[in-house]
């Protein structure tokens, strides 16, 4: 028909507005339009604070893996020595195996390490820890470890010393400059046997790796006095890998065990923590589909104030009909009620939901502070503190989320109210 107005037309929004603007004798529809708006507020920012902690934790523990372990180790299937019956998983030819490691592409640097534990001693505290064999050369290309932002001491003196975590300071309460002792149960072989091995060093540098599980136990030593501390002479326990691109490390597993090797195997980073980002991958799964259904209640409250408005026009309903409004117009102006509630709360959780992304750190220290302290334990969720990353992909997918819901629960009221009869309407007027 030639005058049928088009939908959504002016006069649509226009009666839209006027009932979301409720009267004071009709301040339930007013308080139930404020409740559905928080509501949809607060769980749209719950999702999205929600999404950005995870996807933050994610990445901070996966760049601290990165950062400060090998994204592929190589070491050696072992013969059995002769002499003591004991398997050898040691390399001898680690130098050769390294060239040959290096050359394949995207491999960015191949380092030999000797590793061994031992107990660290500073005057009356002990503490045990890990010792990492290693040129200095290499320690330097290690992004966490050789990180001057975090560091302390001179890294460049690390031929004349030994580098300790963060955590082992703390433990033994030792500073750069300090002197510290080494203590190995399998030192020196004489003929009553083997003696522990007792060597002291200078403290040169202190790193923080941002993992406290590594910074607690993790000490580097010179490679060359690594392999004399440890009876590694002209041998090395592993090769540490680094790739260009480490979440390509399954497609690099067969090259790389090439170029080792016949007799190499390999471990790499996913190998060591995947069933960790895993765990992750579930939870996160796992809190969206509850975060989820916090948002479907929050749309439910504007069924129920949609549903309470309908009731209390329906005088207005009749009349409109009466004057000539179709089922579809009057369907689209409590479409738009509804619908309006769910754009603004969603856009308030939005903003909400983001700023506590970016403002997380003082968010969190101002409670912190309120809560006397303590309130990130980092020895039981290994990094220092929250955090935060916040991806247009999660927030999208909270909008979508949102008005998606809103949107659907809307369309019955809205349906109700356009199925109305203005004659049963009108009777009782």
């Amino acid at each position: 028909m030639a005058g049928t107005p088009a939908p959504f037309a002016p006069f649509e929004w226009m009666i839209a507005w006027r009932y979301l603007r409720a009267k004071r004798a009709e301040g339930g529809v007013s308080v139930m339009t404020w409740i559905s708006l928080i509501g949809i507020t607060l769980a749209v920012f719950a999702l999205i604070a929600t999404l950005s902690v995870r996807s933050g934790f994610r990445a901070e523990f996966v760049d601290t893996i990165l950062g400060a372990n090998a994204h592929v180790t190589v070491y050696s299937m072992g013969e059995v020595d002769e002499q003591t019956g004991r398997l050898d998983r040691t390399i001898t030819e680690y130098d050769a195996m390294a060239d040959r490691v290096r050359d394949v592409p995207g491999v960015t640097r191949v380092a030999p390490l000797v590793k061994g534990q031992v107990m660290a001693n500073a005057g009356q505290q002990n503490a045990g820890v890990q010792v990492f064999g290693i040129r200095a050369g290499d320690l330097k290309t290690i992004p966490r470890i050789a990180d001057p932002e975090t560091g302390r001491g001179d890294i460049d003196a690390f031929e004349q010393g030994i580098a300790i975590g963060s955590g082992v300071a703390r433990e033994l309460g030792v500073s750069v400059g300090d002197r510290i002792r080494l203590i190995s149960p399998n030192g020196v072989k004489t003929a009553f046997g083997t003696s522990p091995r007792v060597n002291a060093y200078d403290v040169v540098y202190i790193f923080s790796a941002g993992r406290y599980d590594i910074d607690r136990v993790r000490v580097y030593l010179p490679f060359e006095e690594a392999q004399s501390f440890f009876n590694r002479e002209g041998r090395a326990d592993e090769l540490e890998v680094m790739l260009s691109d480490p979440d390509r490390v399954a497609d690099m597993t067969v090259p790389l065990l090439r170029a080792a090797g016949d007799r190499a195997q390999i471990w790499t980073w996913k190998d060591a923590s995947g069933g960790f980002l895993r765990a992750l991958e579930v939870e996160d799964n796992v809190m969206f589909v509850i975060l989820s259904i916090l948002v479907l209640i929050a749309a439910m409250n504007v069924t129920s104030g949609l549903i309470m408005l309908v009731k209390n026009k329906g005088r207005d309903i009749g009349i409109l009909r009466t004057m000539g409004l179709t089922e579809g117009a009057v369907l689209r102006v409590f479409f738009i009620c509804g619908a309006f509630t769910g754009i603004i709360g969603t856009v308030c959780g939005v903003i909400l939901g983001c700023l506590f992304a970016i403002y997380i750190d003082p968010i969190f220290s101002f409670i912190n502070m309120l809560m006397g302290g303590q309130v990130w334990d980092p020895s039981i969720r290994g990094i220092y503190h929250l955090p935060a990353q916040l991806q247009f992909g999660d927030v999208m997918s909270a909008v979508a989320l949102s008005l998606g819901l809103s949107f659907v629960v809307t369309i019955f009221p809205a349906r109700r109210a356009a199925r109305m009869n203005p004659v049963e309407a009108l009777r009782y007027e």
